[in-house]
């Protein structure tokens, strides 16, 4: 990644150019056009099949705000699916900014994590580990969306 020449492009964030975040192996990449898109995507397959890697074309999705035009974006021949949200770092993104969807995800992640220690929970009369129990359990589920 630190040698693909992206420095004239992305998005321009306090002065910068953003144009990827990337953790372990997702990767977004924040770009103002589809031909800039088409472009990187090319670098990055490059730069992927130079260290034998392939990049998932199943995979890979693609999502617009207001202002894109709504064309259709394929590479290599392969359609590149839309979509309108998507989980990034724990987080649902999406073009809105709506955090209905993602309270409504962190409610069920955090009602699955208390439905995993209920039966321990209700047993034990102690009331520190049923503290216990709910603060590494349930509360990290219903803050960070985390699997516990």
């Amino acid at each position: 990644m630190r040698r693909l020449e992206w420095d004239n492009m992305g998005v321009r964030v306090d002065g910068r150019l953003l144009h990827h975040l990337r953790f372990a192996d997702d990767i977004v990449v924040i770009i103002p056009s589809i031909s800039q898109a088409e472009h990187m995507l090319a670098d990055f397959d490059d730069a992927c099949g130079k260290i034998g890697l392939q990049l998932n074309l199943t995979k890979t999705m693609f999502m617009r705000n207001g202002w894109a035009p709504d064309a259709p974006f394929s590479f290599n021949g392969t359609t590149i699916s839309e979509c309108s949200s998507y989980v990034y770092l724990g987080r649902e993104v999406n073009m809105m900014n709506d955090l209905a969807s993602e309270l409504g995800r962190r409610k069920r992640t955090a009602w699955g994590a208390y439905k995993s220690i209920e039966d321990v929970a209700k047993r034990t009369k102690n009331i520190r580990l049923r503290a216990h129990l709910f603060n590494t359990t349930v509360l990290p589920a219903l803050t960070e969306a985390s699997e516990t």
